[in-house]
Formats: C-alpha cells, sequence, structure tokens
C-alpha cells in the first residue's frame, strides 16, 4: 500500500493543483489530508471540491473549524483571513451546502490500527491546535507525553514544518536523510507532512509526504514541488481582507 499524505494546503489552489499533478506520477493507492484546507489563501471554494473529491480521508484543522465557528487564538490576519474565508464559502453556490457538511463531519484524528499509526493536524495529545516544533527536542516532557500516546507513527501537520521527530528525543529535517528514510523496525516516530499551501523551512515549494508499506518495511519520502507562488501572491494582494503579508510569505516559504 501507498499513501500520499498532505495538510495546510491553506486556500493555495495553484499549490495544491501541483502537488496533485506530481502524486499522480508516485503511483499512489489513496491520499490523506491532516487538514488546514482554508485559511489565510485566496481560493478556499475551490480547494474544498478539489479535496472532497481526491482525499480518501480528510482531517479537521483549527482554520478549518475557524470557517465554521468564531475562531479563537487566531492573529488578526488569520482572524480577517477566515472571516474572508467563511464569506466566500457561504455565498450562494449549488455547492454551498456540500461544502458546509464536508467541513462540519471533519474528523479531529484518525487512527490506523493495522500500521499502528494515528492522523491528526496538531499533535497526538490535542490533535487540532498543539504544535510540535523541532526545538522541542529541548521540552522532553512535551515530547515524551506525546509519544506515550501514540504506538508506532503519528503523521501530522500545522507548524509547516517538515520533519521527523524519533522517540529518543531527536529531529531529522527531509534534508537530513535525502527526502527519503526507510524507518526502523522498532521505535515511535513523530512525523510532520510539511505545508501545501504555506511553507514555512525558508524552501516555498510545495511539500508532501508519500508512505509506502511493503511487507514489514516503511518507506517515507518528502516531495517538493514547484508551483506558481506569485500568481497566488497576486490573488492575495488583490483581496482587501487577505493581508499582503499572507502573499508576500509565500514567496519566500517563511
Amino acid at each position: 500500500m501507498k499513501r500520499a499524505i498532505l495538510s495546510d494546503i491553506h486556500s493555495n489552489l495553484e499549490a495544491l493543483q501541483a502537488v496533485l499533478e506530481d502524486i499522480k506520477k508516485q503511483n499512489v493507492d489513496e491520499i490523506f489530508c491532516l487538514g488546514d484546507v482554508v485559511g489565510y489563501g485566496p481560493n478556499p471554494t475551490e480547494c474544498v471540491d478539489l479535496v472532497m473529491k481526491m482525499c480518501k480521508v480528510c482531517l479537521l484543522g483549527n482554520h478549518d473549524q475557524g470557517a465554521l465557528f468564531d475562531p479563537e487564538g487566531f492573529n488578526g490576519s488569520a482572524e480577517k483571513a477566515i472571516f474572508w474565508t467563511r464569506r466566500e464559502i457561504d455565498r450562494p453556490s449549488p455547492r454551498r451546502d456540500e461544502r458546509w457538511d464536508f467541513l462540519n463531519i471533519l474528523p479531529k484524528r484518525f487512527p490506523d490500527d493495522a500500521d499502528g499509526a494515528v492522523y491528526v493536524h496538531g499533535s497526538p495529545r490535542n490533535p487540532l491546535n498543539e504544535y510540535l516544533f523541532p526545538e522541542d527536542i529541548f521540552n522532553p516532557r512535551k515530547l515524551e507525553a506525546q509519544f506515550r500516546l501514540v504506538k508506532r507513527f503519528s503523521f501530522q501537520g500545522h507548524t509547516h514544518v517538515p520533519g521527523v521527530f524519533t522517540d529518543d528525543l531527536k529531529f531529522y529535517a527531509p534534508k537530513d536523510f535525502d527526502g527519503e528514510k526507510e524507518l526502523p523496525s522498532e521505535g515511535k516516530f513523530l512525523i510532520n507532512v510539511g505545508s501545501v499551501g504555506q511553507p514555512r523551512d525558508f524552501d516555498n515549494r510545495a511539500c508532501y509526504v508519500t508512505w509506502q508499506e511493503i511487507g514489514d518495511r516503511r518507506i517515507l519520502k518528502y516531495h517538493r514541488v514547484e508551483y506558481d507562488a506569485e500568481k497566488t501572491a497576486k490573488k492575495i494582494f488583490a483581496i482587501r481582507d487577505l493581508d499582503n503579508f499572507l502573499g508576500e510569505r509565500l514567496l519566500k516559504g517563511r
């Protein structure tokens, strides 16, 4: 079985389309999305429609929840963007109710008991809102609490920073293993799949992973995909309720 896992699309249609085209080349069996389909970007309805069509599983992200209910803990720029997003999804359309229904039933976690894996947006402990950053290797209590909740693997997004935490409290960025790694048969791993629509590791290419099971082997591969970030940024600049900063950061991957 081979699975593509993506996260944090953030209404970036150009990035999502480029990633889906790249996924076609990977011969995957299914696609999982770890949430934040919307927020920040200029094309929320188009991204929701594509995820509904293409993804076998989609989880609830904090921005998806913010579109459904009043956002909590958002900065001013993110809050303004999510209220604009809500209005866009609520525009009269033959698919309006279908989109709201889809967002409304998204689960916060998805367990894959056969593989000892759990899929979340934020963290195993707080699936919606908790961030796991690379520097958390210096906060052993926090990471140990996460690993206690994991059988073998956890897949998450939320920080937009790709990489793998190991249960000996180390963090490996994709560059540390050339983007592809066969994980050991023992141990636990927290795997951040990065962001499709708003990377923040100073690489502005869209990011996703493939996860392949071959017998007892588990192979993780990070994929970086070029897309027209300038086109997306120009769309953001043209929308008064989306701060220019949200477009500018796409060009730098930060």
